[in-house]
């Protein structure tokens, strides 16, 4: 049903060697304007601002979720009971499932509100998109992928392999994450992991033999987010873009001029379902219009553009080191309760090694005994049970600007 390319596509990664793409429609996809636009996106955003290497992008990413995703056709026993049009199910959407990131991904998502996964399902969906075009060759594949990323639970088997506790997207950004910031924590056996995975009776299983991997995965995983993905210099970076996205949308509502080409982006300010104006949005864009308003007749916007352009960071106190009381005074009165809004965030932090859920298979990650009885990760290994009960951890911080 689905062309095959007559001869293999391959890209060149660090971690796999060689992506390969086998299918027109891939490659099709693969060469979108939505997918190209991930170029232009850095996967850790703010991340940059403390490991310099991190320069990758999510488009390189989304090829590493689809070709996480190919490994798992190759290497899981029982995935070959999927129909074709399940597998190029599962490796589209491992491909397409962070099309909806805007420019600073998260920075951008709070002060909009509007998810990347919500952005995600409106542009596989737009007939005003190429990647609608491509997958209209099929009747229901866009439907059915928005269905994937938005959990819909129509494909429960795909659903959990793009994005669980243990999914295709955390498989390949941990290893890559680890590899482009030079963090000793991210590295995992996923192919250990994957020869460990079992599709049976509709469910994806590990076995018992493998649950060591999948320890040193979670692990890995927990100690990425508090020394990489929440590194509180990283967030000061995104501080400063949350309180330029939030002045420009506050200038907008007064009908106030802003000095900068912003079009684009006050477009989708009025409105998330303007798709067009959405993927105009990229890093190099909010880099440009920031570079304009280093110069802005607005003293905020200029004070934290050129904070933004210069690296001169929000200084941030952790509160979870019980800082004195005449500290803390100090820190909230550097600012009016007006200017409080762009110079100071309250923010707060936390992650588990592992969440073990009763209400949702797709986040639990079960464990096949050689007699054949099932167990959750939990129940089996004494280690990830301490860790459900002790592993929890939470950061509060305030960032603010000190002149």
């Amino acid at each position: 049903m689905f062309k095959r390319l007559e001869r293999t596509k391959v890209f060149r990664d660090p971690l796999y060697g060689y992506i390969t793409v086998d299918y027109k429609l891939i490659s099709d996809l693969i060469d979108s304007k939505e997918v190209q636009r991930l170029r232009r996106i850095r996967q850790l955003s703010g991340v940059a601002m403390v490991f310099q290497t991190a320069e990758h992008s999510r488009f390189t990413h989304s090829l590493g979720a689809y070709q996480m995703a190919n490994l798992v056709i190759q290497n899981v026993e029982g995935i070959e009971s999927l129909t074709e049009y399940e597998k190029i199910l599962f490796l589209c959407s491992a491909l397409l499932h962070d099309i909806g990131h805007g420019p600073y991904s998260h920075a951008f998502e709070h002060v909009m509100e509007a998810s990347h996964e919500e952005m995600t399902s409106k542009l596989i969906l737009s007939k005003a998109t190429e990647v609608n075009k491509i997958l209209s060759i099929s009747p229901n594949l866009a439907n059915d992928i928005a269905d994937v990323i938005s959990h819909s639970g129509k494909f429960p088997i795909i659903e959990s392999l793009v994005s669980s506790q243990l999914d295709v997207d955390r498989m390949d950004y941990l290893s890559r994450d680890a590899y482009f910031t030079g963090a000793a924590y991210g590295h995992i056996d996923y192919f250990r992991i994957l020869r460990s995975m079992k599709l049976m009776d509709g469910k994806i299983l590990v076995r018992a033999s493998g649950v060591h991997s999948i320890e040193s995965y979670l692990m890995s995983r927990y100690h990425m987010y508090f020394q990489v993905y929440y590194h509180p210099v990283a967030r000061s970076y995104e501080c400063i873009l949350e309180g330029i996205y939030s002045r420009i949308k506050d200038l907008v509502k007064e009908n106030k001029k802003v000095d900068a080409s912003i079009e684009a982006f006050l477009n989708v300010i009025k409105s998330s379902d303007d798709i067009e104006s959405y993927i105009e949005l990229d890093d190099a864009y909010v880099n440009g219009f920031i570079k304009q308003l280093t110069k802005s007749s607005d003293p905020i916007l200029n004070k934290l553009s050129n904070s933004f352009q210069n690296r001169k960071l929000f200084n941030f106190v952790e509160l979870n080191n019980d800082p004195s009381k005449e500290y803390l005074e100090y820190v909230k009165g550097l600012h009016n309760d007006f200017n409080k809004r762009y110079f100071y965030r309250e923010s707060k932090v936390s992650a588990v090694a592992y969440l073990h859920s009763k209400t949702s298979d797709i986040n639990d990650i079960k464990v096949l005994l050689p007699n054949g009885d099932i167990k959750s990760l939990d129940q089996y290994s004494n280690l990830i049970e301490g860790l459900t009960k002790s592993s929890y951890k939470s950061l509060e911080r305030i960032y603010f600007l000190e002149d």
